[in-house]
């Protein structure tokens, strides 16, 4: 028999050498058998590797591969292979099997201890004894007490969890949070501390529904327990136990990471303290119901009642409609803002039977009614229906329709502008004079004269008539948009 460990044997190497191994055959025994112990390391090129030899093994060659999972072996090795799951041990016969270990070592322990055990071991035979040998280990003589389980193995002490869930029953919040204080003064990991308070609500449970076999189902617990947990169980009472493990439950999801999980603790207190009033029980006497009036007599079969909404007294008509159509905004108001905010310019057009068309300004404001209220619930137009069922009482149906705005019908008569006063002609002016005339001082020769009406006289000079005129005219027309009021002639000495 050879024991391969395939978490550091894990590669093709390894396999080759195995396969080599496996092919000469024992010398003494029948059979040569290889355990490949954390089988689930191996790789899958070394998988492959064996696959040949795993197929097709020599008369001599047992292979176990041994894993806690299965389903990272490749498929090809799980077909090949028979497959024995290995389950855990159940409570009551591994709590068996250690008391007899304890009385063959001759170790004794107080009562409460070795369902401590059981519980840290999770029903692997291998940890539980390792638990075992710990608190074995950890006593100053060959005893073990509750006390030292308890502090050893850290779980929280059984009169702890009945006082903390007593106080809860009671709705005694000083007491409450004196047992909580309890608790966090003996160093107890807050978690741990949930863990074992929803367990004890469920081992409340198990006794209150089981009765007298809860004896056996909660092996490793004394009767006088059991029958201080049956009378907590029964002032709490079922509902009111399943709200409370809820509540617990909802808390260990919000403590994990926290940075004060003393504070979580707290407020899981006062959520169990505010988790209802105790539901009636057995012990508290249930009021009887209101008497009832015998059914009438000629009506020997009654159906069932449902309510059904008030008769309408005034008939729907499209008057009453536009008179409470305001109305049946503002309750729409009350249960949906965006519903409301697209009906605010609307009104009712038309009644048709029970069919009424609603004018909105755009189609496109009336999207809205075809969306959903949320996941699993009817669209926004039940809300519109509910609110005129409400507001006039009848159930109806409705279309929208775009309402048409129609442009104002204008008077001619009293549109035409008023006639405008006939324009007189203004009166021609006469044409200022181009230069001022001359006027000869006595006594003065007349070649002066003709000199200074030379000088008075400017000098016209050329028309502008080349192409470069044209051009710089059509741009000041077409370009800058301006009219050419006056034309200036360059003259010789302007020019550079």
């Amino acid at each position: 028999m050879v024991e391969i460990d395939a978490a550091s044997h894990n590669g093709v190497d390894d396999a080759r050498d195995l396969r080599e191994r496996a092919v000469y055959a024992p010398a003494r025994d029948r059979y040569k058998i290889f355990i490949l112990d954390e089988a689930h390391m191996v790789t899958q090129q070394g998988f492959n590797a064996l696959l040949k030899i795993v197929e097709e093994p020599p008369e001599h060659v047992k292979f176990i591969f041994a894993t806690t999972e299965p389903d990272k072996v490749i498929g090809t090795i799980r077909s090949r292979t028979h497959h024995y799951p290995f389950r855990l041990v159940p409570p009551a016969d591994l709590l068996a099997y250690i008391e007899s270990v304890c009385s063959s070592e001759g170790v004794t322990v107080e009562e409460g201890v070795l369902p401590l055990v059981v519980r840290a071991g999770g029903g692997s035979v291998r940890d539980t004894l390792s638990v075992l040998d710990q608190l074995i280990a950890g006593s100053t003589d060959s005893s073990v007490s509750y006390d030292r389980a308890v502090g050893l193995l850290g779980y929280t002490h059984g009169e702890l969890l009945a006082e903390v869930v007593g106080a809860v029953a009671q709705g005694t919040g000083p007491q409450s949070f004196i047992a909580l204080d309890k608790v966090m003064h003996t160093g107890q990991d807050p978690r741990r501390f949930g863990e074992d308070l929803l367990e004890y609500m469920r081992d409340l449970i198990v006794v209150l529904a089981a009765g007298q076999e809860a004896g056996a189902l909660l092996p490793g617990i004394s009767a006088p327990v059991i029958e201080q947990m049956r009378s907590l169980a029964t002032t709490l009472g079922p509902q009111r136990l399943s709200g409370m493990a809820d509540v617990v439950s909802e808390a260990l999801q919000s403590m994990m990471g926290a940075t004060s999980p003393r504070l979580h603790l707290e407020l899981l207190m006062a959520r169990l303290l505010l988790d209802g009033s105790p539901t009636p029980t057995a012990s508290q006497p249930v009021a009887p119901p209101a008497s009832v009036s015998p059914p009438a007599a000629e009506a020997p079969t009654q159906s069932p009642v449902t309510e059904a909404p008030p008769e309408p007294t005034t008939p729907l008509s499209l008057e009453l409609l536009t008179v409470s159509w305001p109305a049946v905004i503002e309750s729409v108001a009350q249960k949906k803002r965006a519903v409301w905010t697209a009906l605010l310019d609307t009104e009712a057009l038309a009644l048709v039977d029970d069919v009424v068309t609603i004018g909105f300004p755009s189609l496109q404001a009336a999207e809205v009614l075809k969306k959903s209220q949320g996941p699993g619930l009817p669209a926004n137009a039940e809300l519109v229906r509910e609110a005129i069922l409400a507001v006039t009482g009848h159930r109806v149906r409705f279309k929208v329709q775009e309402i048409a705005r129609d442009e104002p019908v204008v008077d001619p008569v009293q549109s035409a502008p008023p006639p405008q006063p006939t324009p007189q002609p203004e009166p021609e002016l006469e044409p200022e004079p181009t230069s001022w005339p001359t006027v000869t001082p006595p006594g003065t020769p007349e070649s002066e004269v003709a000199e200074v009406e030379a000088e008075a006289e400017p000098a016209e000079g050329p028309t502008t008539t080349s192409s470069q005129g044209q051009i710089g005219e059509a741009v000041i027309r077409e370009v800058l948009g301006g009219e050419l009021v006056e034309e200036h002639p360059v003259s010789e000495q302007d020019e550079p």
